[in-house]
């Protein structure tokens, strides 16, 4: 006899989407706010998966975990290479150079004259 049960949305399934998408905006605030977003988006990914994986019939929205968790994925990579461009940067050229365009200019081409 089979019995019918209701589908019900998989928790957290559109505030993971969201992340994932806020994590790649979020990194260009120095890949900071980035990593942070996509940090929090995976984990809640992870807890929605194992929800999902336990009985997969009784939920709905399990793409929009897939989606934000690639999401998240594609925003932690870029936010790691944004955040390690910019301390590259900051120890190249120093804090005060990033500030000031021409000081900027000024040390670009010391750099390149040697």
């Amino acid at each position: 006899m089979n019995e019918y049960q209701p589908q019900e949305q998989l928790q957290n399934a559109t505030l993971i989407l969201i992340l994932g998408i806020l994590s790649i905006i979020g990194c260009f605030c120095y890949g900071v706010l980035g990593i942070i977003l996509a940090i929090v988006a995976l984990i809640l990914a992870q807890k929605a998966t194992k929800t999902y994986a336990q009985n997969p019939e009784m939920y709905l929205g399990y793409q929009n975990v897939k989606i934000g968790k690639i999401l998240a994925i594609i925003g932690l990579v870029i936010s790691v290479i944004y955040m390690c461009l910019v301390i590259w940067l900051i120890v190249t050229f120093g804090m005060e150079a990033l500030q000031d365009q021409e000081l900027m200019q000024q040390r670009l081409e010391e750099m390149m004259g040697q």
